[in-house]
């Protein structure tokens, strides 16, 4: 079948993300021209909410790329792109303390972050193969292969979703924290609300392709095996 009525979801779905990608870019790009009252950079803020929270052995380093920002659970380190690193902005800061949010979630045994650090290692190892899985059951008219693969490929859309409350979650708590510890004025959180939603919505699209695929592949599946 060249097309299945769950394509055109999906393809509204992969325009979505397409948009979400140039939305963060966007938003990002106009709020880091805007520098914060009080003049924190991401590094600043990023260290100070570490400290505040106890967890003063967690390090902050500068790596290259925009948007590059990330938290290593494995080696404990927040990791902030040169432009969130260095600048000024409500761009930046708002980013660092999202990443330190997760930081924070790590230290306190967020439910939500250990089952996804959990399913991580099965997921690196299923989405690699549920693709080959997948087509082979399609070429070769398999139902068995075509049914591992939808299981395979099961495990990372459940880990998109479960990734989804982490992200939220991140953000929430960086928001909150950020004004209670004086990173930014109450005025300028509308700003840095305007950067964690436009990033969060990548992943909201993300996880919604990978549904409605995985919605695809069992209705696929479930009319071959009526035939």
């Amino acid at each position: 079948m060249l097309f299945h009525p769950m394509d055109f979801l999906i393809l509204i779905a992969v325009a979505v993300s397409i948009w979400a990608q140039f939305r963060v870019k966007g938003t990002f790009n106009r709020w880091a021209q805007v520098e914060t009252y009080y003049g924190l950079t991401g590094y600043d803020a990023a260290r100070r909410m570490l400290d505040n929270n106890g967890l003063h052995d967690v390090p902050v380093e500068a790596v290259r790329g925009s948007l590059t920002d990330h938290y290593d659970p494995i080696h404990r380190v927040v990791r902030l792109s040169e432009p969130v690193y260095y600048e000024r902005s409500i761009s930046a800061v708002a980013v660092a303390c999202h990443e330190v949010g997760h930081a924070i979630q790590h230290k306190v045994h967020y439910p939500m972050l250990v089952a996804r650090h959990r399913i991580f290692p099965l997921v690196n190892i299923t989405s690699g193969v549920a693709p080959l899985l997948l087509l082979a059951g399609f070429f070769f008219q398999l139902s068995g292969l075509l049914l591992l693969g939808i299981i395979f490929f099961s495990a990372a859309v459940a880990f998109q979703l479960i990734t989804l409350p982490v992200e939220f979650n991140a953000s929430n708590r960086a928001r909150e924290l950020m004004i209670a510890e004086g990173f930014i004025t109450n005025e300028e959180e509308r700003g840095v609300a305007k950067v964690l939603n436009a990033a969060a919505l990548t992943y909201v699209a993300a996880a919604l392709i990978s549904l409605l695929e995985l919605v695809k592949y069992i209705m696929i599946f479930t009319n071959r095996s009526d035939d």
